[in-house]
C-alpha cells in the first residue's frame, strides 16, 4: 500500500482545491514562511481523524475553514481527501483504492466518508490501525515536535513507542474490553439489585399462592365430602319415599274397604231401627263419636305437623348460626293453616253428598284456591333472622301446647261418648238381639278404622319429615354448586363403599344411623366456615402474577450467570492482551535499540544510545499533571491501585528512559546535550522506530531545521535509506533535503490571501534530460 494523493479544499489557507500527487518515494514541500506549508501536514492529521483542534492550531471547528480574504469570500466547509493504493490489501477492506474523506462545516459538524459512504470516526480509526496509521502517530512529525520524544516523560515516551510498534490496536482492544468489563459488572450489580427488589414480592406472592392452594385443597376436600353426603342423602330420600308409599298403599285400600263395609252395616242398622228411638240415639252417638275421633285424629296430625315445623325451624336456626344461606320463598304457618282449614271444612261438607257435578265443582274451587294461594306467595322472600326464627319456634311451641291440650279434651270427650255408646249399645243389645251381628260389624269396622287412621297419621308425620329433609337437600345442593361449581353435579356417580370395600345397596345406605349423616353435615359446615375465612378470591390472578414474577427472577438469574461468564471471558481476554502487549513491546524494543544504536553511531560517528524500561514509583501527594498522566494510563489499562497510607507507593509505573553516550565526551544524559545534539538524537530515534515497523508513509515537518550542512548530508542519506521502507513527505527549507526528493511541491501565497501549489517532478526531468 502507498499514498497516491492528497486533495485539499477550503482547509485553512487552501481556498481553492489543491491536489498533491505522490508519485515518488520522496516528496518535498517547500515555500516561504507563512505560505501554508505546515497546513499540508495538518491536513493529513485532520483527514486521519485528529480530534484535538488545538493540535491543529485552532480553537474551534470553524477555525479550520478558510475564513476569506480581501478578494476571496470565506468558505462554508472544509474537506480533505486522502487516497491510498490498496492492491495488497494492507487495509482490511475489499477495494483496490481506498478514499478517506473528512468534511467540517461552520457549525463544527464533521462528516467521515470511506469510498463515498458515510461512516463513523471509530470505523476510520479501526481501518487505519491495521496499517499502523493514526492522526497523531509517530509517522507525522510536525514542526517543533521532533524533540517531543526526548522531552516527554517516561510514560508518554512509552506511548509513542507502543504507537510506533503498532500496539495501539491491542491497546484499543484492551481498553474496549476493560470498558465492556466495567459495563458488564455494572449490569451484574443492576440485575442483582433487581432480583433483590422483587424477592420480597415473590415471597409475598408465594404465601398468597399457598393460601390459594390451601383453599383449593379445601374445596377439593369439600367436593369429596359433599359428593358422599349428597349421594347418601338422595339414596335415603328415595328409599324412604318408596318404602312409605309401599306401607301407605295397603292401608289406604283397607280404609276404603272398611268405609264401604261400614256404610253397608249402618244401612242395615238404620233399616232395623226405624221404630226404635234407642237405635236412633245410638246412631247419633256413634256419629258424634266418629266426629270426635276424626277431630282427635286431625288434631293429632296438626300436632305432628307442628312438631315437624319446630324441628325444621330449630335445624334452620342451628345452620344459620354457622353459614349464611340464600333467602328462599317461605309461607307463614298461619296462612297455611287458614287454607288447610278452609279446604278441610269444604271436604267435610261433601262427605255425605253423592252428586258428581257438585263434587267436580267443589274440587275445581279447591284447585283455584290453592293456585291463587301459591301464586300470591311465590315471591315472598323470607328475611328471617335468627331472632325471627326463635320467635317462630316459640309461637310453634305455644301452638303445640294448645294442640296437646285440645287433644286431651277430645280424648276425654271421645272416652265419655264411648262409654255412653257402650251403655246404650248394651241396652239395645238386650232389646234387639236380631241386630247384634250388624252392630258387631259396625263396632269392629270402626275399631279397625281407628287403627288404620292412626297408622296413616304416623305415615303422614314421616312424610312431612321427609319433605323437610328433601327441602334441606335442595338447599344444600344449591350451596354446594355455589362453593365448588358444576363438579358437584357428578355426585350421583360417586360410589358408596362399606368397610369391606364393597358397594353398598340403597337399602344399606338408607338404614344407616342418621347421626352419622348429621356428623358428615357438621364436618361440611366446618369446612365451609374455614373456606369463607380463607377467602380465595382472585386465585388465578395471584397464581399468574406469581408465575410471571418467578419466571422473571429465573430470567434475571440466567442473565447474571451469562454476565458473569462474559465478565470472566473478558478478564481472560484482557490478560491475554496484556501478555501480548508485553511480549510485542519487549521484542519491538530490542529491535528499536539495534536500529537506534546504528543511526546514532552514523549521526555522531560513534557513541552509544539505547532505550531502557524503567519503573517510576508514584506516591499519593502528586501534582495535577501527574493525576492527568494517571488518568491517561487508566485509559490504557494501567491505573493505580490505592493504598491506605497517605504517601505510600501506589504502583510502580513502567516507562521508557533514553541513555546516550557521545563519542569523545563524558556526556551521559539527555539534559547535557546541546540543541543540535538533541536534534540529531531525536532524528536517529525517530528513524530507528520507523525502521522497526515501517508505516506506509512518514511526514516530516522541518525536522532538519537545526542541522548544519555536514549533518544535513547525513540526514539526507538516512532519508534515502528510510525511503526504501516508507513513503516520505518532507516539509523543509534545507537544500540538501530538497535534493533527495523526486517530486517538489512549492507552496506560495499571493495578494489574494490563499495558498497555491506548484510542482516539479525531478524524476521525470532526469529522464527527459537523458
Amino acid at each position: 500500500m502507498y499514498l497516491k494523493s492528497l486533495e485539499i479544499f477550503g482547509f485553512k489557507s487552501f481556498a481553492k482545491k489543491g491536489v498533491l500527487e505522490f508519485t515518488s518515494t520522496i516528496a518535498a514541500i517547500v515555500g516561504p514562511n507563512g505560505s501554508g506549508k505546515s497546513n499540508v501536514a495538518e491536513a493529513f492529521r485532520f483527514v486521519l481523524g485528529e480530534q484535538s483542534i488545538k493540535s491543529l492550531r485552532g480553537k474551534k471547528g470553524e477555525d479550520l475553514i478558510f475564513n476569506g480574504s480581501k478578494t476571496t469570500p470565506k468558505m462554508n466547509r472544509a474537506a480533505v481527501k486522502v487516497i491510498f493504493d490498496n492492491a495488497r490489501r494492507v487495509l482490511p477492506i475489499d477495494f483496490n483504492e481506498v478514499i478517506i474523506e473528512r468534511v467540517v462545516h461552520r457549525d463544527s459538524v464533521n462528516q467521515y466518508l470511506i469510498n463515498g459512504s458515510v461512516v463513523r470516526l471509530k470505523d476510520i480509526i479501526e481501518l487505519l490501525a491495521a496499517a499502523h496509521i493514526g492522526a497523531s502517530g509517530h509517522h507525522i512529525i510536525s514542526q517543533g515536535e521532533a524533540d517531543r520524544i526526548l522531552s516527554a516523560n517516561i510514560a508518554e515516551r512509552r506511548d509513542m513507542i507502543e504507537d510506533a510498534l503498532g500496539l495501539k490496536l491491542y491497546l484499543y482492544k484492551k481498553n474496549e474490553s476493560v470498558r465492556r468489563l466495567e459495563k458488564t459488572e455494572e449490569n451484574i450489580t443492576h440485575v442483582q439489585s433487581l432480583r433483590r427488589e422483587i424477592a420480597p414480592h415473590i415471597k409475598f406472592l408465594s404465601k398468597q399462592v399457598e393460601k390459594v392452594e390451601k383453599a383449593e385443597q379445601m374445596k377439593n376436600d369439600l367436593l369429596g365430602f359433599y359428593r358422599e353426603y349428597l349421594k347418601r342423602e338422595e339414596e335415603f330420600l328415595a328409599y324412604s319415599k318408596e318404602k312409605l308409599e309401599i306401607e301407605k298403599k295397603p292401608l289406604l285400600a283397607t280404609k276404603e274397604t272398611l268405609s264401604r263395609e261400614l256404610n253397608e252395616a249402618r244401612r242395615i242398622l238404620e233399616a232395623g231401627a226405624k221404630g226404635d228411638k234407642k237405635s236412633v240415639e245410638l246412631l247419633r252417638l256413634e256419629e258424634a263419636l266418629q266426629k270426635l275421633q276424626e277431630s282427635r285424629d286431625r288434631v293429632s296430625r296438626d300436632l305432628g305437623r307442628t312438631e315437624g315445623v319446630i324441628l325444621s325451624l330449630r335445624h334452620s336456626l342451628s345452620k344459620r348460626s354457622g353459614v349464611s344461606t340464600p333467602d328462599l320463598p317461605t309461607v307463614p304457618l298461619a296462612d297455611l293453616e287458614k287454607i288447610v282449614s278452609h279446604i278441610d271444612t269444604t271436604v267435610q261438607e261433601l262427605e255425605t253428598e253423592e252428586s258428581v257435578s257438585l263434587l267436580k265443582k267443589t274440587l275445581l274451587a279447591i284447585r283455584t284456591t290453592l293456585l291463587d294461594f301459591v301464586k300470591s306467595r311465590r315471591h315472598v322472600v323470607s328475611g328471617e333472622t335468627g331472632e325471627s326464627l326463635t320467635e317462630q319456634i316459640e309461637t310453634s311451641e305455644r301452638e303445640k301446647i294448645e294442640l296437646e291440650e285440645k287433644l286431651k279434651e277430645l280424648e276425654t270427650d271421645t272416652k265419655r261418648h264411648g262409654e255412653q255408646v257402650s251403655l246404650l249399645r248394651q241396652a239395645i243389645e238386650r232389646e234387639k238381639d236380631s241386630n247384634r251381628d250388624a252392630e258387631k260389624a259396625v263396632f269392629k269396622i270402626m275399631a279397625e278404622q281407628n287403627t288404620i287412621s292412626g297408622k296413616l297419621s304416623a305415615l303422614e308425620g314421616r312424610e312431612a319429615t321427609l319433605r323437610l329433609i328433601a327441602e334441606d337437600f335442595k338447599r344444600e345442593l344449591g350451596e354446594a354448586g355455589a362453593l365448588v361449581g358444576s363438579a358437584i353435579l357428578t355426585f350421583r356417580d360417586t360410589p358408596i363403599l362399606g368397610e369391606d370395600a364393597r358397594h353398598l345397596t340403597q337399602e344399606e345406605i338408607a338404614r344407616e344411623e342418621r347421626s352419622k349423616q348429621e356428623g358428615r353435615r357438621r364436618l361440611i359446615e366446618k369446612i365451609k366456615i374455614k373456606l369463607e375465612d380463607a377467602g380465595g378470591a382472585g386465585g388465578e390472578e395471584v397464581k399468574k402474577e406469581y408465575k410471571e414474577a418467578t419466571e422473571r427472577d429465573t430470567f434475571l438469574e440466567r442473565e447474571i450467570a451469562d454476565l458473569e461468564r462474559t465478565a470472566e471471558s473478558l478478564k481472560k481476554l484482557i490478560v491475554e492482551l496484556e501478555e501480548k502487549l508485553d511480549t510485542e513491546f519487549k521484542v519491538g524494543l530490542t529491535k528499536i535499540n539495534q536500529e537506534f544504536q546504528k543511526f546514532f553511531a552514523l549521526m555522531f560517528g560513534g557513541g552509544a544510545a539505547r532505550l531502557e524500561v524503567v519503573r517510576q514509583e508514584k506516591r499519593r501527594g502528586k501534582s495535577v499533571l501527574d493525576s492527568l498522566s494517571d488518568f491517561e494510563e487508566g485509559l490504557r489499562g494501567e491505573g493505580d491501585e490505592s493504598n491506605s497510607s497517605l504517601d505510600a507507593p501506589v504502583k510502580e509505573k513502567e516507562g521508557i528512559d533514553i541513555t546516550v553516550s557521545l563519542p569523545h565526551k563524558k556526556t551521559k544524559g539527555l539534559m547535557m546535550l546541546s540543541g543540535g545534539e538533541r536534534a540529531l538524537t531525536s532524528i536517529a530515534l525517530l528513524f530507528a522506530v520507523s525502521q522497526v515497523n515501517p508505516p506506509p508513509f512518514i511526514i516530516l515537518d522541518e525536522t532538519d531545521a537545526a542541522l548544519d550542512e555536514a549533518n544535513s548530508r547525513k540526514y539526507g542519506d538516512m532519508i534515502e535509506s528510510l525511503s526504501k521502507y516508507s513513503q516520505l513527505i518532507l516539509i523543509t527549507h534545507n537544500r540538501e533535503t530538497m535534493s533527495r526528493a523526486g517530486v517538489l511541491y512549492g507552496v506560495t501565497m499571493g495578494a489574494d490571501g490563499y495558498s497555491k501549489l506548484l510542482s516539479i517532478k525531478f524524476d521525470e526531468a532526469v529522464r527527459v534530460a537523458k
